[in-house]
């Protein structure tokens, strides 16, 4: 328990950390959006807007010091509405939609998550039994097969293959596979029949981006284990008669899953960053795509808001990832003591 709390704290101060290079990297860029549009205003002569951007610059602190203003962003320094940052539960206001950034990603955060979740999920359950096959199948027409098709599900781009998913099911079927809902239902609370077309249509975008983690977890995964299958524990309890499926899940599939558990943390993330072009083909309302806007015009509490997502989504998968690792190997738990 002492540990877990260890490693609690330990995020919190990485979490600051990124928060500050996320910001100044934010910052690199000469202006910012408001600037910007100041300047697009007053050559337009539009007195009232440019007044209304300029009360939203002082509103949040943007005609501070850059120090200044990554204190009130973060919720460490008073602002001119006194303490009101990260820290409190405001995530700020995205200047590009005119609307508080939790309006704005509101439904994209959790859609982003079951999305990315749901490929995790598939990528897990389909690679891992094709894996033991083909590792106890080596080198017979099912491994070869499997072996062809991870090359191919690694060569060919996300993207691609949801272009191609996109023609064909309407070339053969009429059917528009785009979005992660029907557009009838844009706008509408959620209830059943909005869950029931989520789920219909969530199968596409987990196939696609899940396959290029699948095809790689395959190989990956099928090399661990014969590693582990050709060690002397292995051939010892096959030598004392142990019966070859409990010979094989007692320890070798176990042993062989330690690298991906440990990978959980990066694989959380890199679904979600890699899955931005695959979203903008597909339609879906995730977080990819306005972080891809607020990045070009430069709406930074947008931005900023959605790269400490991402860096905590990569924290909490690797507290998660030492968690199950521990349960998972003994010999994890011995090292402790």
């Amino acid at each position: 328990m002492i540990a877990v709390l260890r490693r609690v704290l330990t995020m919190a101060v990485t979490l600051l950390v990124i928060s500050a290079l996320v910001f100044a990297i934010i910052k690199l860029p000469p202006g910012d959006f408001l600037t910007n549009r100041i300047m697009e205003l007053r050559s337009m002569g539009e007195a009232a807007s440019v007044a209304k951007a300029e009360l939203l610059i002082r509103q949040y602190g943007l005609d501070r010091p850059v120090t200044e203003q990554y204190l009130i962003w973060v919720g460490l320094m008073p602002g001119p509405a006194g303490f009101s940052g990260l820290l409190q539960g405001d995530w700020g206001w995205s200047f590009e939609y005119d609307r508080p950034v939790s309006e704005v990603v509101g439904d994209a955060l959790w859609l982003t998550l079951v999305v990315n979740l749901a490929a995790l999920v598939f990528v897990h359950l389909v690679a891992i039994p094709i894996a033991i096959y083909s590792a106890t199948h080596r080198h017979t027409a099912g491994d070869a097969i499997v072996t062809v098709l991870g090359y191919v599900g690694l060569a060919v781009p996300g993207f691609l293959l949801a272009l191609i998913l996109l023609f064909y099911a309407n070339i053969w079927f009429g059917l528009s596979i785009g979005g992660l809902y029907d557009a009838s239902f844009t706008g509408k609370p959620w209830d059943w029949p909005k869950i029931k077309s989520l789920v219909a249509h969530l199968a596409v975008p987990t196939l696609v981006i899940g396959l290029g983690g699948t095809a790689a977890m395959i190989r990956r995964m099928r090399a661990n284990l014969l590693d582990e299958l050709a060690k002397p524990y292995t051939v010892t309890a096959r030598a004392k008669g142990m019966p070859p499926l409990r010979a094989l899940l007692k320890y070798p599939f176990r042993m062989s899953l330690n690298p991906f558990v440990a990978d959980i943390g990066n694989l959380l993330p890199h679904l979600v960053s890699g899955s931005v072009l695959v979203s903008l083909v597909l339609s879906l309302p995730t977080v990819g795509p306005l972080l891809l806007d607020a990045l070009k015009s430069q709406d930074q509490f947008m931005a900023g808001f959605i790269l400490m997502f991402v860096a905590l989504l990569t924290l909490v998968g690797m507290l998660i990832s030492d968690l199950v690792l521990v349960w998972l190997d003994p010999r994890i738990r011995m090292g402790a003591r």
